[in-house]
């Protein structure tokens, strides 16, 4: 019985050194790294990836902006109509309610002209028939890209944050 049970154990050495043998350059082979192929791949992916998300950030992105110019032209109006309940008219410009250093999302300041200071209605923003938006004063944001002139149908209008109807619309003077 000893001898059987001693050949097992010899055996049972013989097979795993064997084993080990025949499998060493195959785990050596796959453990040296990756293909070019397979790095091709992978960069691929990572590229799909990237292109798809891009455009959906530069969207969100976009409409957060629109958001906050949105919020700071609703908060600064309510501090014009404080002022004009406390002084019987409305400010001359947005320092008489401390806000002439407010930037826009987009980095530039908040647009604001009283009605009973201009010369004339040149300046007043107009809508599509050429009819000033508010009866008492404009203010807005000039959008990204910082121009804008009057009518909102002109392109350099169309990405501008309004204020309209003496306040019943803000918003992106293309949804106007």
């Amino acid at each position: 019985m000893h001898t059987h049970c001693s050949d097992k154990r010899i055996h049972a050495r013989l097979s795993l050194r064997q084993w080990s043998q025949d499998r060493l350059p195959a785990e050596k082979a796959c453990c040296r790294g990756f293909t070019l192929i397979e790095l091709l791949i992978v960069i691929a992916i990572i590229f799909t990836l990237v292109a798809i998300g891009t455009p959906i950030y530069g969207t969100a992105l976009n409409k957060a902006k629109v958001a906050r110019a949105i919020g700071d032209i609703r908060t600064i109006s309510t501090e014009i109509g404080s002022y004009q309940l406390f002084n019987k008219n409305l400010p001359l410009s947005l320092a008489d309610v401390g806000k002439e250093n407010v930037l826009d999302p987009y980095g530039n300041p908040y647009e604001y002209l009283n009605f009973s200071t201009a010369k004339g209605k040149g300046n007043f923003r107009k809508d599509r028939f050429l009819v000033p938006l508010n009866s008492d004063y404009d203010l807005y944001s000039k959008g990204p890209d910082g121009d804008s002139v009057p009518p909102l149908t002109a392109a350099k209008s169309r990405d501008d944050i309004i204020r309209a109807n003496d306040g019943g619309f803000i918003g992106p003077a293309s949804e106007y």
